[in-house]
């Protein structure tokens, strides 16, 4: 019977231990409320890290996506907690890139438990983005 008892103790610390680290990674999530900047290096760690993710590849010199980080930056806000955001400079980063095919900007690709679910090309508004999200996530 003591043999029983240390093995349901076992089991308990580990349940614990496991609720412990879901709490931790919970608030990593919901204390990410802007975009984190991401290069060819760290990609793949990012991606799957948390279960929902948007990369935003972008260029400093592409109008379209400097009218879209704004809205990626309130998007991060108001999805904190259920998405994380992540910035990628497609000149900087060439190996990525080529990886996922971007051949316009802006391009996010959107990421579930580390698998790429879509690819939304061209800014767009908002309201109508976070509409596109809501339905993926």
């Amino acid at each position: 019977m003591h043999a029983e008892d240390e093995e349901l103790e076992a089991i308990r610390k580990k349940k614990m231990k496991e609720l412990v680290n879901a709490k931790d990674e919970s608030k990593k999530i919901n204390e990410l409320n802007h975009p984190v900047e991401i290069d060819d290096a760290s990609f793949e760690h990012f991606i799957r890290q948390y279960p929902n993710v948007v990369v935003d590849c972008w260029a400093p010199w592409c109008g379209p996506c400097r009218m879209l980080a704004p809205v990626i930056d309130a998007l991060a806000k108001d999805f904190a907690g259920q998405i994380v955001f992540g910035k990628l400079n497609v000149d900087q980063n060439p190996e990525t890139s080529e990886k996922f095919g971007i051949m316009s900007i802006p391009t996010l690709l959107v990421f579930r438990n580390g698998k790429l679910v879509d690819k939304i090309i061209g800014a767009m508004p908002m309201e109508t983005l976070k509409r596109r999200l809501k339905s993926i996530f």
